[in-house]
């Protein structure tokens, strides 16, 4: 809870800061649409031609292979839109049969879908792609004007020449309002950009559930699993560590005590051994503490905890923090796990001569990466859980901690290098 006496420009930087994180996730996400906008128009002029074929046979033919394409890319879709904001949740798996097409609702939506992210998405994705390049090109434009040709136009929209200062500064002003309108339209941009998609790539009203409400199942015992698993390590803990040394204490005061009146330099020995074993358990206990909720998490933050984690690691590791306000503590917990266990791995398996971890809050959701150049090999765990050849518990954790949040797992580990561990944990606060 912030005070009165709080500085009241503290604020404005923090509004200032908002709006511009938000500018520039909306131009990421304007571009990133720019591309399944762009295939949208491809596959879009594929079912023409089809159509436009169909008294040829040919159109009968192809009308398949288009139609994998259309589910293909309105899959690619979703999975866009859920890396920038909700989840949108697929319906049943659509038919790619000409004639069944016509009746499935879920073909019929996706259509929908495709014609109106080619007529608004593709416009809003070049707009996205090309306010930045226009605000950089007419902003700077007075650091080289005097360079440029005197039949040249001086804006980027191709109208107007600079023959002296007053003429560039203007130019620059125009820069100035291409800012402008990437910082108050961009989100907005991206959210039109993004409507058609959540709308009509969502399962309707009239689709079973049934698949989602059997992972939510799935996901639900994932997360007791790793309840249950987590408890187990830390009973293990307390049980051969802590709580072995607690016992070596009480033994070594004994026999302290009945040694203290007639050998007092045996019982000083004793004592200071018990000493020594307190102060290990104590060691152990804090251990266990902190692997239950690092205070670290408490103290610096994820930024802070993801560092502090990278300067102990015995591979020289990176890390690109971009977490511009707190998660949920379970799920910053997570994090540091999937981290922690990570780079454990690449320290012992990888033989790699660097790493990299990133983590990035970007539409409530929070994107996680860690790289390294080791020899790769790595063998992701299956959905249960049950790791394959070359594959530890590690990994198996990993997933199934980021299954307890609805998370996405994803490992590329070729043989050779490099590996690459990306996870997508929902961002609750």
């Amino acid at each position: 809870m912030s005070n009165g006496d709080e500085h009241p420009g503290t604020g404005r930087r923090g509004y200032v800061g908002g709006v511009v994180r938000d500018a520039l996730g909306a131009i990421r996400q304007l571009v990133s649409g720019l591309r399944t906008a762009f295939l949208a128009l491809l596959v879009l002029i594929l079912l023409v031609v089809c159509v436009l074929t169909v008294p040829l046979g040919v159109g009968l033919l192809a009308t398949p292979a288009a139609l994998r394409a259309l589910h293909r890319l309105a899959g690619a879709e979703r999975a866009r839109l859920a890396r920038f904001g909700s989840e949108v949740v697929a319906p049943e798996p659509p038919t790619d049969s000409p004639r069944a097409a016509l009746r499935d609702p879920t073909t019929r939506r996706e259509l929908r879908w495709l014609a109106r992210h080619v007529v608004v998405g593709l416009p809003l994705g070049l707009l996205g792609f090309l306010l930045p390049i226009l605000a950089v090109r007419d902003l700077t434009f007075p650091l080289y004007w005097r360079f440029v040709p005197a039949d040249v136009t001086a804006t980027s929209i191709g109208i107007g020449s600079s023959t002296s200062w007053a003429d560039a500064v203007a130019v620059a002003l125009l820069g100035v309002g291409w800012i402008a309108i990437i910082l108050g339209l961009g989100p907005a941009m991206a959210r039109a950009q993004a409507h058609p998609g959540r709308r009509l790539l969502a399962a309707g009203p009239e689709t079973d559930l049934s698949l989602r409400v059997a992972e939510l199942t799935a996901t639900r015992a994932a997360a007791l699993d790793a309840h249950a698993a987590e408890l187990r390590r830390i009973e293990r803990a307390l049980h051969d560590g802590t709580q072995n040394r607690i016992v070596s204490v009480t033994v070594l005061l004994g026999a302290a005590r009945r040694m203290v009146a007639r050998d007092p330099a045996g019982a000083q020995e004793l004592l200071e051994r018990a000493q020594s074993a307190a102060e290990q358990a104590l060691a152990d206990l804090r251990a266990v503490s902190r692997s239950i909720l690092p205070p670290v998490l408490s103290d610096r933050g994820l930024a802070g905890a993801l560092t502090g984690l990278a300067a102990e690691c015995a591979v020289p590791c990176r890390v690109d923090v971009d977490v511009p306000r707190r998660c949920a503590a379970s799920v910053e917990s997570t994090a540091y796990f999937v981290v922690a266990e990570a780079l454990t791995n690449i320290a012992k398996h990888s033989g790699a001569s660097r790493a990299t971890v990133t983590a990035r809050l970007t539409g409530g959701r929070l994107l996680l990466t860690v790289e390294d150049d080791g020899h790769g090999g790595a063998t992701a765990p299956s959905e249960s859980g049950d790791g394959g050849p070359g594959t530890g518990s590690g990994l198996a954790g990993i997933r199934r901690r980021v299954a307890a949040h609805d998370g996405t797992f994803r490992l590329a580990s070729p043989p050779g290098g490099p590996t690459i561990l990306e996870v997508d944990l929902p961002c609750g606060s």
